[in-house]
């Protein structure tokens, strides 16, 4: 019960994976406590992420506990054939490829969602939205979910505000082992990645533009300062803008940006940040892309509408004539281009958010029934487990409180 590319692929994605296993000492332990305690047993799980290897080893770490795993990606771009092939091979249902058409993305996400699944593990919200909207029959199946992104859960705050959220979602990127280091440390690297990969052009000496100044852009703009880039933030919180300036980077506005950047990465998971009147403002040769969730950061439909003409400069690599002469080049579509353009965050990352996700689903199943909230925190002990897991995975030992540190601490103020 699967809808893919080709079987045949399994092979090489057989290989990527074995990969990721050896690489995710943090998930190797949970798939062996899985495999002992059957957390998931008679749970059917409904899964969106990004379909690579390291989402597929997760995959495989939640069958191993039982489930019934119904799996597509959350970017036509990102699917990686030969996994999702190998994922079939394995026994799980797999509803995905690269490159799929809008209605196929969404045939996909139907598929997933309808064989009553109890588990959502969604990227973006889009198995969320689509429950709530056309496939509402569904919800009477769901015990509650877990949230990847900020994007995401910038979308769940809205549906709970409006009073639509009817199950209860973990909201996963805001954990401490997520966020603090899957957002920077991840995406600071695998951004650059598809970018260095995909344009093989220098970025030392060059002004780099990163619009938004979270946990994401953090990362960005201080793996370009480490290749030796200029970096320019751009901003609409004064606060997140001051900490940028005294990270040792110039703020200015977009406008002016636009004029002096040799690259632009948005990472706002906001609309048209960079706009038409914006790319017309740009130098020839300007090279943009976007690592937000969606492909709405940059205008794409605006640029094409008024691009003199078009080129396909090399793979994943568009360039448009903004105006007579001047050409500015965009990569993966305005996607995410560390996964259109890559293989995603590094596996020693994703081993800490895909252990937290895991563990995540796991407390959903054990407090069925008992979760009045509708947006939910992470556990701290499982975040506080997922740290010690990693600590000892890597041979560091750290200071405990004494009995008597832990008083003094604790101890009620006195007068």
């Amino acid at each position: 019960m699967s809808e893919i590319k080709d079987l045949s692929l399994a092979p090489s994605g057989e290989h990527k994976i074995d990969w990721v296993r050896k690489n995710c000492p943090l998930l190797r332990s949970l798939e062996e406590d899985f495999k002992k305690e059957m957390p998931f047993q008679g749970i059917r799980i409904a899964l969106s992420i990004h379909l690579e290897a390291k989402t597929a080893y997760l995959c495989k770490v939640l069958a191993a506990g039982g489930a019934e795993m119904y799996i597509t990606g959350s970017n036509p771009l990102s699917t990686q054939d030969d996994v999702a092939a190998a994922l079939v091979k394995s026994g799980l249902n797999v509803f995905a490829w690269y490159g799929s058409t809008e209605e196929e993305y969404e045939h996909h996400i139907t598929e997933v969602l309808s064989h009553h699944c109890n588990i959502i593990i969604d990227d973006g919200g889009d198995l969320v939205n689509m429950l709530h909207t056309k496939l509402k029959d569904e919800l009477q199946y769901v015990i509650g979910g877990c949230e990847e992104t900020t994007t995401g859960i910038i979308r769940l705050k809205a549906m709970a505000k409006n009073g639509q959220l009817t199950f209860p979602m973990v909201c996963v990127n805001d954990a401490d082992c997520k966020h603090l280091f899957d957002n920077r440390y991840g995406t600071g690297q695998s951004v650059w990645d598809g970018i260095n990969r995909t344009t093989n052009l220098i970025v030392a000496g060059k002004t780099v533009v990163v619009a938004g100044y979270g946990w994401c852009g953090k990362g960005v703009s201080m793996r370009a300062k480490g290749l030796g880039a200029q970096v320019i933030v751009t901003e609409i919180d004064p606060i997140k803008a001051i900490e940028a300036v005294m990270d040792g980077f110039t703020v200015l506005p977009m406008a002016e940006a636009a004029k002096i950047g040799d690259f632009f990465v948005t990472v706002t998971g906001c609309a048209g940040v960079i706009s038409t009147e914006h790319m017309k403002q740009m130098k020839n040769g300007a090279i943009l892309c976007n690592a937000g969730h969606f492909d709405v950061e940059i205008d794409m439909a605006g640029l094409r509408q008024c691009a003199l003409s078009t080129i396909d400069q090399r793979q994943n690599i568009v360039g448009y004539e903004v105006s007579k002469g001047t050409f500015i080049y965009v990569l993966g579509e305005g996607r995410l281009v560390n996964l259109a353009c890559g293989d995603g965050h590094p596996a020693e990352i994703m081993d800490m958010s895909f252990a937290i996700q895991a563990l995540s689903a796991k407390y959903l199943v054990e407090h069925k029934g008992m979760l009045t909230e509708k947006l939910i925190s992470v556990p701290r002990d499982v975040d506080l487990e997922v740290a010690n897991r990693k600590l000892s995975f890597l041979g560091i030992s750290i200071d405990k409180l004494t009995p008597e540190q832990e008083a003094y601490l604790n101890a009620s103020p006195t007068e």
